[in-house]
């Protein structure tokens, strides 16, 4: 008996050795240059709401990347989400900090977030169908990235999908360049 717990006892020490001498895996992370965000005032959102949906934004794009460790889908995502989430509330501390972190090649660490990804995507799904009522392009446009996101999110939320086919039937895939790589206007 004391043979196998030796025997254990040296596999597990062995096994934690391997893993403590294992580098972090490293990942690509242009830096957003959000210079002038595309959401105004005539956006149909109030600033506190803007920010709080930044922050779970920039929340939901952090656990991803943990849970995908950084995978180039999850990066190509959390880049999605972090330019939204700038582009709703540009000072928003963890969009922010994120970024940062991310440029500097540091996989910022989880806070766990108010919603699960399944709570969160019905969240967007409903907002982006109240701001798809109002007026204006930005309305729309912020409808759009959020019902994308939300059927990304939970692709089992059948509505969030059904409204998301029915746009890119309609209007094509998103484009998303205009947030994450916008185009430098000369002065």
């Amino acid at each position: 008996m004391r043979g196998i717990w030796q025997a254990a006892t040296v596999l597990f020490i062995g096994m934690a050795m391997v893993l403590a001498d294992e580098e972090p895996r490293k990942f690509d992370w242009k830096p957003l240059k959000i210079t002038r965000g595309v959401f105004t005032r005539d956006l149909g959102m109030l600033d506190s709401e803007r920010d709080e949906y930044a922050t779970n934004l920039s929340e939901h794009a952090i656990s991803q990347l943990a849970a995908a460790k950084a995978s180039a889908a999850s990066l190509t995502d959390a880049r999605r989400m972090l330019a939204l989430a700038l582009n709703l509330s540009p000072r928003n501390k963890r969009a922010l900090v994120a970024g940062f972190q991310l440029a500097k090649g540091v996989l910022p660490e989880t806070a766990g977030g108010a919603y699960s990804p399944q709570a969160f995507a019905r969240l967007l799904h409903a907002r982006a169908l109240l701001l798809e009522k109002q007026d204006g392009d930005e309305n729309r446009l912020l409808a759009r990235m959020f019902i994308d996101l939300a059927a990304s999110m939970d692709p089992k939320n059948e509505d969030a999908v059904y409204s998301s086919e029915v746009q890119r039937l309609d209007h094509g895939d998103l484009d998303w360049s205009g947030i994450t790589d916008p185009k430098e206007e000369n002065p």
